[in-house]
């Protein structure tokens, strides 16, 4: 079991259904046909990685049922190395998610199986962490495992992209470990344990989130692109902004995972971390012109060509 990123995170089968608008409270809305698709923030993640062109390695925990089983299928058909994946006891993770005709999304997951993913997972994963040179973390399986792994690959010297999503506060010693954090406004106001306020200013933001102890990070802005800070060993940091493509989404969801997985994929090609960004900004603006979070995810050879135009 053994790649170049080791996705340690989640997996869930989404249930999507498309509605007019957002439901009021005890409201009842009709939607359109329910679609069962593969997802889950980590896998969507393993996903794009792999499809991107990275030997990838997924660790994580799916329940004894019909859903765990389509998630292994649906990531091994994408090339991911899922011999890391546990089946337990409980029921696979599963996400409500509700896309609007703007392409925006509602989600509730229920974690089911992937709350089990503990601690212990990292002993499983020993080998894989040490043959590989991207680790990707999120926050859907219990933050003291990710933060465990972030401490593990810090001591191994393989390098973490941490996505900190859902949004929560991040210890100082887990950002010392984070190159890049990849998180939108709102995650980044949570990993530095402020409140969320309107943030106009995202370059001061990310400079913030350096001096808070990360060494690089990513702040995601959706249609407005993305903030790219990398420290300079003492010197002032290097800020930049880089565009998104302007395209019309049909559905947002998986579109920040891919953007991820794409990250980490190019990092460990051997890209700088702002051409790493450019080419996932890419891969994202294919992923919200299409229906589904992995089912979205294009190949290398797509985005290549989407971006020789």
């Amino acid at each position: 079991m053994s790649g170049a990123v080791l996705v340690v995170g989640s997996a869930n089968a989404d249930l999507v259904a498309e509605v007019p608008r957002r439901p009021g409270a005890g409201e009842t809305l009709l939607g359109g046909d329910l679609r069962l698709l593969p997802g889950g923030k980590g896998a969507n993640q393993a996903v794009a990685a792999a499809r991107c062109g990275a030997a990838t390695v997924m660790l994580g925990c799916v329940g004894r049922d019909a859903n765990g089983a389509f998630l292994r299928e649906r990531l091994i058909a994408a090339g991911v190395e899922v011999s890391g994946l546990a089946e337990v006891d409980r029921p696979t993770g599963a996400a409500l998610i509700l896309v609007t005709p703007d392409g925006e999304n509602s989600i509730v997951v229920a974690p089911g199986a992937n709350a089990e993913a503990g601690p212990e997972l990292l002993e499983r994963g020993a080998a894989a962490l040490a043959d590989a040179r991207i680790l990707v973390l999120s926050l859907e399986i219990p933050a003291e495992t990710a933060f465990a792994f972030a401490a593990a690959a810090a001591r191994s010297g393989t390098r973490t992209v941490f996505n900190a999503a859902p949004a929560r506060s991040i210890p100082a010693e887990v950002l010392r470990s984070c190159d890049p954090l990849i998180v939108n406004e709102h995650e980044a106001c949570a990993a530095l344990g402020e409140p969320e306020t309107e943030v106009t200013d995202f370059e001061a933001l990310a400079r913030r989130l350096l001096a808070a102890g990360a060494r690089s990070v990513v702040i995601t802005l959706g249609a407005e692109g993305a903030v790219v800070a990398e420290g300079t060993g003492g010197g002032d940091p290097v800020v930049a902004r880089i565009a998104a493509h302007r395209v019309r989404a049909v559905d947002t969801t998986g579109a920040g995972d891919a953007f991820v997985g794409a990250v980490a994929c190019e990092l460990a090609r051997g890209a700088e971390l702002d051409e790493a960004v450019r080419f996932a900004t890419a891969v994202s603006a294919m992923v919200v012109q299409r229906l589904g979070a992995q089912s979205s995810v294009p190949e290398r050879a797509e985005t290549e060509a989407y971006l020789a135009r």
